[in-house]
């Protein structure tokens, strides 16, 4: 695919949609200049990149039929044996399907990249194999991640592995089901606004949102740089830990991992909450869309905390009950620049590319009458902001993360671990097939507002379950100091211990 030298006429067209008159003397000469700098991209292209090293034996696999999954909750199936001993040996993983397994296709939930085979593997999935995991295929996920629910995903709704016909959570819709299903021990999710824990909240299992840079994001599919997080989802609190364990640290390509604190996390589970300073946040209580019975099952697992030996107190921040509105700017104009006008890549990092999946997102337009409402709407409302204001929301925003991150450290500085309702609500019914717009992207979107702000503020957060109501989990976010893992998990493991949430 050789870069062509412009035609007089386009060089003009092009002139004229930068806002350049350019006389026709101007255009020749602009034309006589350009074939040095035009041999640059053909010699590029005429090079082959280095053949990446696939360590492990697979086969493609198969798109499993509607009798085997009946929850939708997979994407592919494909079985990766891991290595004959490790840590994790034993243990049975589902990637979500933005994460690159090569030789296996991937569609990150969304129509323009049917087709598309990475051909290198995550840096997340070589350290999972290299621990002795078996990787048993893809897990369904939302549309570009672009939904908190489980009903956009290309194939048909994820169903709640609680209560079928409901939602699962998103946008790791698929990794939270089988989880919950007991398909697999451990899911690989992904988390720019909430998409380990919500769907950990709405299905009953354990997600962690790690601190921002902790696991290398290096050959998953990018939403916005700032923002992204992979982390572990599974059952047990032990079997995150062990997982995160595994899949930390980093990988020396990563640009968003910097001073990276590791720890073995699964030998810190013990040693109980006595005398933990746990601060209640009341700002992540009592929104307009909170249910009563979300919001009285936290305060009691806070309870229990204090009955565990925990100092458990009400703490104010304000400014969390904004901190959606100060996230929103960044992920939204970043995601439309990374994942839509960026071919699903973006630019202007030193980063692993991958060039295949960039062709294929380069023709998104063409079939973008086969994504869902949720990508269409945003992806509107993102080019108009652009078109109208430029960088200048994001750009404003970002530099207010700091006073976001702020108000978190100074009542981390005064708690050892911040508590509150996960979302403000359980898993609601699936829409209908024929639901309209409105109530599709109102589903996706309604539950974001205690998840989204600790993906600006970069500090890790776990979602454990702690009740069930009306046969619906109930998620309980515990939040720490960048690279304090090891506190939430020794709290979570306690709470775990003591109590049996399905009973609560």
């Amino acid at each position: 695919m050789n870069v062509a030298l412009p035609t007089p006429e386009e060089i003009a067209h092009i002139a004229a949609q930068c806002g350049f008159h350019l006389t026709a003397d101007e255009i020749t000469a602009y034309r006589g200049l350009m074939p040095i700098y035009i041999a640059s991209y053909n010699y590029v292209d005429g090079l082959a990149e280095d053949e990446p090293r696939v360590k492990y034996p697979r086969g493609r696999g198969h798109r499993p039929a509607a009798t085997e999954n009946k929850y939708g909750a997979w994407a592919w199936k494909a079985r990766v044996e891991g290595a004959s001993s490790g840590p994790l040996k034993g243990k049975t993983v589902a990637l979500k399907d933005s994460v690159m397994l090569a030789g296996v296709p991937m569609m990150n939930g969304a129509r323009p990249l049917e087709g598309y085979v990475p051909d290198h593997d995550a840096t997340v999935v070589e350290r999972l194999l290299n621990a002795g995991a078996t990787i048993l295929g893809k897990a369904e996920c939302e549309a570009l991640g672009l939904s908190g629910a489980s009903h956009t995903s290309p194939y048909g709704p994820v169903h709640n592995p609680r209560k079928f016909a409901y939602s699962a959570g998103g946008s790791s819709s698929g990794c939270a089901t089988l989880v919950g299903l007991g398909e697999v021990d451990m899911a690989l999710g992904g988390d720019q606004g909430g998409s380990i824990r919500m769907p950990a909240s709405y299905s009953g299992v354990c997600g962690m949102k790690p601190t921002y840079g902790l696991v290398p994001y290096t050959g998953i599919m990018p939403m916005e740089i700032t923002v992204d997080h992979a982390g572990p989802i599974t059952a047990t609190v032990r079997d995150n830990a062990l997982m995160l364990e595994a899949i930390a640290g980093p990988d020396g390509i990563d640009p968003r991992q910097r001073d990276v604190i590791v720890h073995p996390y699964a030998a810190m589970l013990e040693g109980g909450v006595k005398g933990l300073r746990i601060g209640v946040v009341q700002e992540g209580f009592g929104w307009p869309t909170s249910e009563p019975d979300v919001d009285n099952s936290v305060r009691r697992a806070a309870e229990s905390f204090r009955k565990l030996g925990a100092d458990v107190r009400e703490i104010s921040i304000p400014l969390h009950r904004n901190g959606i509105d100060i996230w929103q700017p960044v992920a939204l104009d970043g995601i439309m620049n990374t994942a839509m006008w960026g071919e699903g890549q973006g630019a202007s990092r030193l980063d692993r590319y991958a060039v295949g999946l960039m062709a294929r997102m380069r023709d998104w337009p063409r079939r973008g009458d086969e994504l869902p409402h949720t990508v269409k709407m945003m992806t509107v409302l993102g080019t108009y902001i652009k078109q109208r204001h430029g960088l200048h929301y994001y750009a404003k925003a970002m530099n207010l993360w700091g006073r976001l991150r702020g108000a978190y450290d100074a009542a981390l500085n005064e708690c050892d671990l911040l508590l509150m309702p996960t979302l403000p609500l359980k898993a609601t019914k699936l829409p209908a097939a024929d639901a309209g717009p409105a109530e599709i992207v109102r589903r996706a979107h309604e539950m974001l507002l205690n998840v989204a702000p600790f993906d600006a503020s970069h500090h890790p957060a776990m979602s454990i379950p702690c009740g069930l109501s009306d046969g619906l989990p109930i998620g309980l976010m515990l939040i720490a100091k960048h690279f304090d893992e090891p506190t939430i998990y020794r709290a979570a493991f306690a709470f775990e211990q003591a109590e049996d949430w399905t009973k609560r």
